[in-house]
């Protein structure tokens, strides 16, 4: 069940089969929920969840190509901005 602040909810549109769509609606009623509730609990779990080791390598992967010119110093990798 969503917990969440309701009073400032977006809405978005999303496409799927008016079967999978009516598969779902199914589900969550039977969960004694709603499809809306089922998606937001989705939506907020997503975006909080850490990367996967694979899903990591896949991303080093797709910017392999990036290079800085040069290799930096230990102090240079783990120093912090100061607010700048």
């Amino acid at each position: 069940m969503y917990t969440g602040f309701v009073g400032n909810l977006k809405n978005i549109t999303l496409t799927a089969s008016p079967e999978a769509i009516e598969r779902a609606r199914l589900r969550a009623t039977m969960e004694r929920t709603t499809l809306n509730e089922k998606f937001r609990e989705w939506l907020e779990n997503y975006g909080l969840r850490k990367p996967t080791v694979d899903e990591f390598e896949q991303l080093m992967k797709r910017f392999r190509h990036i290079d800085a010119g040069r290799k930096f110093t230990r102090e240079e990798m783990h120093e912090r901005t100061s607010g700048r």
